[in-house]
């Protein structure tokens, strides 16, 4: 497993799971990563190469959060809920348990 750099920006993906944010949240936080890192995720605005991406998974009853580190940007024409997201390559390093 990749060593985390909880002081890196961290986007997080609820999936629709508004419910689940706080429970997220407080997941991500257990796990070292402070509350001004997690950024909610939006299709408009994407991080950088080294940077985290935290998914809740696998929709729609997610029973754990997966992290990614972002280890590519493209510039690509924005589609759909995914938007600019749609350019970003990714490596799984991590899941943590939502329980």
């Amino acid at each position: 497993m990749t060593e985390i750099d909880t002081q890196k920006d961290i986007y997080l993906f609820l999936h629709g799971r508004m419910d689940l944010k706080e429970k997220a949240m407080s997941v991500l936080t257990a796990k070292g990563f402070a509350n001004d890192k997690v950024t909610m995720a939006l299709p408009n605005k994407v991080g950088n190469v080294g940077d985290y991406m935290a998914m809740l998974w696998m929709p729609p009853n997610p029973d754990h959060i997966k992290i990614q580190q972002i280890t590519k940007v493209e510039d690509v024409e924005p589609e759909g809920m995914i938007g600019l997201w749609k350019g970003v390559s990714k490596d799984d390093i991590d899941t943590i348990p939502l329980e």
